[in-house]
């Protein structure tokens, strides 16, 4: 029986793998050359051999840009995924592999990753040493491979089926206003009463219908509204609502703080906006590094605790 024996080029197809995607990953030939402590010439020479080996073309290069052809796309997702597999097998024969190492990449959206989902990402670190977070901020889909992204954390429904999707809990959303914006010695208990007021709109969510569910009967009401403003940020609402200049539904976390101190009001405090799920969401893989295992167990334990202590006082 003949010994089996890798081909030198396939050995050096591994290396210009993991040369195209830190080019890829770092956004430039220079800055992939000191991220592997080589010549920008160098890296350019591997990746014209990848190209030359694979038949294609990867990347459109010009004096000011870089951008990834369509073969280059679905080069630089199967070339992740033979990379990661191939440290997983590294990692399996070293014993290693389940010691969380590495940078994870995590995009969250801008008000939940200022302020909520903080101390769970600092918990995560606290647990694994030898991982570093880069914890990016940003409300649209993520983008898993242009991005670099290795996970994210969506607020409302997945629709993408090419995501794993972990629900991790839910936003409660309660309506809201200022005590300068109402009349009468009691604030309106029926979503009837509401419709005199001027509003906010946050434009992720709703626009010009909020439907309505009361917390005890299931009973429902669809108010329409004609907002002063609309926002796609839930700082702006806050803001914008502590002023005065409407009622809105906010989540209920964020206006916590702001129902104890008075500075704003809960209005129809038995009826609730429907609650927004919480999703870790990651591309589906053959393997996952521990680095995202274990962030993945950490905010499953982790943000439902957040949410539940956070949003106890508003309507309970």
């Amino acid at each position: 029986m003949k010994n089996a024996t890798v081909p030198a080029a396939s050995l050096d197809r591994i290396g210009w793998m993991h040369t195209f995607v830190t080019i890829v990953e770092a956004g430039s030939l220079s800055r992939a050359a000191e991220q592997l402590g080589t010549t920008q010439p160098t890296v350019s020479r591997r990746l014209q051999a990848l190209e030359r080996a694979l038949g294609l073309t990867l990347l459109q290069r010009s004096t000011h840009a870089m951008q990834l052809t369509a073969d280059g796309e679905r080069c630089f997702e199967r070339a992740r995924e033979l990379l990661a597999n191939w440290a997983s097998f590294e990692a399996d024969l070293r014993g290693v592999g389940d010691q969380p190492e590495g940078v994870l990449r995590v995009q969250v959206p801008h008000a939940f990753g200022q302020q909520l989902f903080v101390a769970p990402m600092v918990a995560f670190l606290q647990r694994h040493a030898g991982v570093s977070v880069e914890w990016l901020l940003h409300d649209g889909t993520p983008d898993f491979i242009a991005e670099g992204i290795d996970c994210a954390i969506q607020v409302g429904d997945v629709r993408d089926l090419a995501v794993v999707a972990l629900r991790l809990s839910e936003v409660p959303r309660i309506l809201v206003a200022a005590p300068t914006l109402l009349q009468g010695p009691a604030p309106p208990a029926h979503p009837s009463e509401l419709g005199q007021l001027p509003w906010l709109a946050l434009r992720t969510y709703y626009r010009t219908d909020i439907a309505l569910g009361h917390v005890a009967s299931g009973e429902r009401h669809v108010l329409r509204i004609a907002p002063r403003m609309s926002t796609d940020s839930l700082f702006a609402l806050r803001s914008a609502a502590l002023q005065g200049l409407g009622a809105c539904v906010a989540s209920a976390w964020m206006v916590a703080e702001d129902l104890a101190a008075r500075r704003l009001v809960h209005l129809a405090p038995h009826w609730r906006a429907a609650p927004l799920p919480i999703y870790l969401v990651y591309p589906h893989a053959r393997f996952y590094p521990a680095k995202l295992r274990r962030f993945v167990e950490t905010m499953r334990e982790q943000v439902p605790q957040v949410m539940h202590d956070t949003v106890a006082a508003p309507g309970h």
